[in-house]
């Protein structure tokens, strides 16, 4: 029985595994329906998280706004508390929860956060975050599901523990080549026998995009 969450990986990339431009221009790569279909995938987790980069660049509400289902738990990782309290996420704490996993969370800025409803949640080693105390302390407080939207820094961390379950992805017939964002970051891969391996589970269209889930292999 896993003692911490499950955790799904949510990907909306093109068929390169970019999530922007070099620019950081994102908006949009799929179309409405796998948009659509990825705000679901909210609704159905008991909480969303994303890295303090995708935090503060695509300034997100991490909400579902789907009518009847209901909005997850909105968790930041951001060490350093770098999230702005003028942040649509900040500015809807009092509405929908917001979590930040931090390093410090004694000073100004973090009284500031507290203030505005925001729970900081402090979770550090040597290297900084870390992210195995972090889906235990997630997991004692009740939370059994967990959508992981990015960053590719923090999706390359939780890819190196081996605690991603299951993977949505949605694939857009574009390619943005090797100057565009990846969607996740550095595994340190020297020998094929190392790589992440899943098997897929369904494939489907959604539009001009296709959306394809897979499971982890245990």
């Amino acid at each position: 029985m896993l003692s911490r969450p499950k955790v799904t990986l949510k990907l909306a990339t093109s068929l390169d595994g970019k999530i922007a431009l070099a620019n950081g221009d994102s908006e949009w790569i799929t179309g409405r329906a796998a948009r659509e279909a990825g705000r679901r995938l909210r609704g159905s987790h008991d909480a969303i998280c994303v890295g303090a980069n995708t935090a503060i660049i695509d300034n997100p509400q991490l909400t579902a706004r789907i009518h009847g289902l209901s909005d997850p738990v909105r968790v930041i990782f951001d060490s350093r508390l770098r999230l702005l309290p003028e942040s649509n996420l900040v500015q809807t704490a009092e509405a929908t929860p917001l979590w930040i996993f931090c390093c410090n969370h004694e000073s100004k800025k973090a009284d500031t956060l507290k203030s505005r409803g925001v729970t900081l949640l402090p979770v550090f080693h040597d290297n900084g975050l870390s992210i195995e105390a972090a889906l235990d302390m997630l997991f004692r407080r009740h939370i059994k599901t967990l959508l992981l939207e990015g960053g590719g820094q923090l999706t390359a961390g939780f890819l190196r523990l081996g605690v991603i379950d299951r993977i949505e992805w949605f694939r857009a017939p574009i390619i943005l080549g090797g100057d565009g964002r990846s969607g996740i970051g550095n595994l340190g891969i020297e020998d094929l026998d190392m790589a992440h391996t899943f098997n897929r589970v369904s494939v489907e269209g959604l539009g001009r995009d296709v959306h394809e889930v897979y499971e982890r292999i245990i």
